[in-house]
């Protein structure tokens, strides 16, 4: 039996004579329009230094300043779109700062972001580049397409009183100076595509310095980024949890309540008859709806509980509290009708009830006490105290590292300060 090959065609070595030949009329032209936009950016560097610091005193050169950022960051998004073109693409940033709302505290904004003056500082020095590039790309082709076609046009440059490049090299005659102009000619035409990538080479080292992204903010962009979506993945979780309550409380909760009430009606009319046998079996089945029922609303109240998804976080702190065994001091300094975000929202109820939960079934604590208040940054604190006899902690193992794992999941953070003997204070930092 043989094996069957596939045959896989050969990678060319080279990108061919056609594609070498369009490579370089691409960035032929690249280099040419290089300079009449290096001297718009340079008028503009010009202008909007001198015009922000001749109204500086009036404050007038802020905006002034900030307006001339904005243009170098629009060249500069020009520029690396004509490096992309050219197959020279350089990781550009995202926008860069959010719009801000008051006009002062865009401008500000702008001046305060590096890469805008990098950008700045680009089309200060792109303005020699690309006059040396523009010479030199001129000069290249010019003498690789003149000095070939030389010996068509020699006869009516010809005249006693002028020399040549081969008079220069010891030569004399006509035939000569043909000779010598046309094998000129020939080498900047063949090293015209070379050197034309060249200098397209160092105009994207310079881009890449002062216009690329630098490694610090890609990595902060990434970082953004997976905050955004994290974020997202956090509050469709949220809302899927509402969701699936919301259904475990409009179905079988539903179903189960008109059971146990049909299971009730027919213990009361089993009650005329004396069958021990039958009232045996409706009492174990009214019971076991019961349970049902009661581990149904358990179940309820632990993934999203109505009164937070109707009612928001105060109302449902402090139902909370109402069901605890233990008694709890509350101080909730949120507006009644204060709404935040759900996935915080059920993070924060969570961080009350499993701390209440943990003081009834392990601190023996006579009375905990609850606070919840939003600081000044927007970040919304949690602190849960009992009297207990202490000793919880973070480590693996303990119930309290899930909870600090769910605070993680919305960049939260989880404090416990429970000395043995001296109670428990579970401190949750929501941002």
């Amino acid at each position: 039996m043989s094996a069957t090959t596939a045959t896989v065609p050969p990678v060319p070595s080279s990108i061919g004579l056609s594609g070498l030949l369009r490579r370089a009329g691409r960035e032929a032209v690249y280099l040419l329009a290089g300079l009449p936009l290096a001297i718009v950016g340079f008028v503009v560097f010009v202008a909007g230094i001198s015009l922000s610091a001749g109204l500086l005193v009036t404050l007038l050169g802020l905006p002034v300043m900030a307006l001339t950022l904005s243009a170098a960051g629009g060249l500069g998004d020009l520029e690396g779109r004509r490096l992309a073109a050219v197959g020279q693409p350089i990781p550009r940033p995202r926008p860069y700062t959010p719009p801000e709302p008051r006009f002062w505290r865009r401008v500000l904004a702008k001046l305060r972001d590096g890469q805008r003056w990098l950008d700045l500082l680009y089309l200060l020095l792109d303005f020699p580049v690309a006059l040396t590039t523009f010479i030199l790309t001129i000069t290249w082709w010019a003498i690789g397409i003149g000095g070939p076609l030389y010996v068509l046009y020699e006869p009516f440059l010809r005249s006693a009183d002028r020399y040549g490049l081969a008079w220069l090299l010891g030569f004399d005659g006509p035939v000569a100076d043909v000779v010598v102009t046309t094998a000129v000619g020939v080498v900047f035409l063949l090293s015209a595509p070379a050197v034309t990538h060249a200098l397209v080479v160092v105009h994207r080292g310079l881009a890449r310095v002062t216009l690329g992204a630098t490694s610090e903010r890609q990595l902060r962009e990434r970082v953004e980024t997976l905050t955004a979506s994290r974020a997202a993945v956090v509050d469709a979780e949220a809302e899927t949890l509402r969701r699936i309550e919301r259904d475990i409380h409009d179905g079988p909760q539903q179903r189960l309540v008109r059971l146990s009430m049909d299971l009730q009606a027919a213990q009361r009319r089993l009650a005329e008859d004396d069958s021990p046998a039958a009232r045996r079996l409706l009492d174990e089945a009214v019971t076991h709806v019961q349970e049902s029922l009661s581990e149904l609303r358990a179940l309820s109240r632990g993934i999203a509980p109505p009164v937070l998804t109707d009612r928001g976080l105060a109302a449902a702190v402090a139902s909370a509290a109402g069901h605890s065994p233990i008694p709890v001091w509350l101080d909730v300094a949120l507006e009644p009708e204060r709404r935040l975000a759900p996935a915080r929202e059920s993070a924060a109820y969570f961080v009350v009830t499993e701390a209440l939960t943990n003081a009834a079934k392990h601190s023996g604590a006579s009375r905990v006490g609850v606070w919840v208040a939003e600081e000044a940054d927007g970040a919304l604190r949690v602190v849960v105290r009992d009297d207990g006899r202490g000793g919880a902690s973070l480590g693996k193992g303990h119930g309290l590292q899930g909870l600090a794992d769910r605070l993680a999941g919305v960049d939260g953070r989880l404090e416990v300060d429970s000395p043995e003997g001296d109670g428990t204070t579970l401190t949750a930092v929501i941002p």
